[in-house]
């Protein structure tokens, strides 16, 4: 590369790029790697080609992490997303896009306007390895070569952009989808969407939310989609005017929308409560007349200022494990948050053959309570629902874990009969380690660990794909 990186703020944790991509056939492996566990667990984060003028890291190119384990084998390959951005920007030799990816003044005019990065999440439905994030459709990948294959918009049957959290029914199949900023940048409209399980739109939609906001997961049951609308509000006013496009803005309060999914949008009833932000889901269920969804609340937005520029207290934006519950048989507008826990935490996961169902069983990542939201995730935690118990995984001090993914013993086990694996950051090292845990003892440390010998940047999100 012809420019590198001057990243000081994070040079010191593991937030800092990587420049190399690379292929692994034989990874040493230290404990019993399970026999069934075959597969191959891939993973997505921010990993910026360029240093560019105001960006920020969690708008950085995608780069691409697979494990692959083949009876007690390991093999590892990563490489970028080659997206547009990545494309132009890798033949220029410098960057072309600035703070939130927005195209550079003095960047040809050959160079469009798409700043998309596929940053987010990597999932598998349909027959197609997805690159995920919010701005854009999705990026299709070769699951072996993990080259790049450009996006995926089912035909032209869906545009606009595309949520990095779609959920996938356990029974049905159907892989269910929104977009926000579907009117455009920093705009209320928002879509949804249904794609079978052979990949083909079944539905696609769109709808006015409240007001414009950053919309990063949604929740989805059995019978119902819920679409929270958190006052980290979007403001073209603002973004004109040289202040903070999306901002912490408490007045606005917060709606979730709760729609039947044999119904429509026409159809959404429109739940209050006070302030608060969410970025991450962990599961939801409906229960008769009530619908419960576990998520990961903060009382402010981390990571954002508010609209005056400010930022927000870190004490209350510190994520911890919360339980709303909406009461559709009642004569109000109100739901209820409780929170379960007092583990500042975030990346929560469940068993996903469970995915809008009741779950007993639910994994996260924790942090120190002086942490932020990345960077300082510095162990495991599995809850049992139905005990009310905790059972904590810490790391080293200075080691950091990504968010854990659960793995099924097989297809037929019990929930949370299975594994969790987590790519861990050794500080000391300067290196990664792939970590196999018993998905409810993690208290015992891990059963394997899988050595790198370079590290993996502290990323997003990542899912497990079984062998075909």
């Amino acid at each position: 590369m012809s420019q590198r990186h001057n990243l000081s703020s994070i040079d010191r944790s593991n937030l800092a790029p990587i420049q190399i991509e690379c292929d692994a056939d034989f990874l040493p492996v230290f404990g019993e790697l399970p026999r069934e566990l075959n597969g191959t667990l891939y993973r997505n984060g921010a990993n910026p080609q360029f240093e560019s003028p105001g960006a920020h890291w969690f708008f950085g190119d995608g780069m691409l992490h697979a494990f692959r384990i083949d009876n007690g084998r390991v093999s590892y390959r990563n490489r970028w997303v080659r997206t547009p951005k990545w494309l132009a920007e890798h033949d220029a030799g410098r960057p072309l896009f600035g703070a939130f990816n927005r195209k550079l003044p003095d960047a040809p005019s050959s160079v469009t306007d798409d700043g998309g990065v596929a940053n987010t999440n990597v999932l598998f439905h349909g027959g197609r390895l997805l690159a995920l994030e919010e701005g854009h459709p999705p990026t299709e990948i070769d699951p072996d070569t993990l080259a790049t294959r450009g996006y995926h918009d089912y035909g032209g049957a869906i545009t606009g952009p595309f949520t990095a959290h779609p959920k996938i029914d356990p029974v049905s199949g159907e892989m269910l989808f929104f977009g926000y900023n579907a009117g455009g940048p920093l705009t209320a409209r928002m879509s949804f969407g249904v794609i079978d399980r052979d990949g083909k739109v079944a539905r696609f939609e769109h709808f006015k939310a409240p007001f414009a906001a950053m919309v990063h997961d949604f929740i989805v049951t059995a019978r119902y989609v819920l679409f929270p609308i958190l006052p980290l509000t979007g403001s073209l006013w603002r973004a004109f005017r040289g202040k903070p496009p999306y901002a912490w803005e408490p007045g606005k309060g917060a709606y979730v929308g709760v729609m039947p999914r044999a119904g429509s949008p026409k159809d959404i009833r429109w739940f209050r409560s006070e302030a608060c932000f969410v970025f991450h889901v962990m599961n939801a269920w409906d229960d008769r007349e009530r619908i419960i969804a576990d998520v990961m609340q903060s009382e402010q937005a981390p990571l954002f200022p508010d609209v005056n520029g400010h930022p927000t207290d870190p004490e209350r934006s510190r994520a911890r494990l919360c339980r709303w519950t909406f009461d559709l048989a009642a004569n109000s507008d109100r739901f209820q948050r409780t929170y379960l826990d007092d583990t500042t935490g975030e990346f929560p996961r469940i068993d996903d053959r469970f995915t809008g169902l009741k779950t007993r069983h639910g994994w996260y990542a924790s942090a120190n309570p002086a942490s932020q939201l990345l960077g300082g995730m510095s162990g495991l935690v599995h809850v049992d629902h139905h005990t009310s118990t905790r059972a904590h995984y810490r790391l080293p001090p200075g080691d950091t874990t990504s968010e854990p993914v659960f793995v099924p013993r097989s297809a037929n086990a019990d929930e949370g009969d299975g594994w969790l694996l987590a790519v861990l950051w050794r500080a000391r090292d300067k290196r990664s380690d792939l970590a196999v845990f018993n998905a409810t003892d993690l208290a015992s440390g891990p059963i394997a660990l899988v050595q790198l010998g370079h590290r993996i940047p502290d990323g997003f999100h990542g899912n497990w794909v079984a062998a075909r």
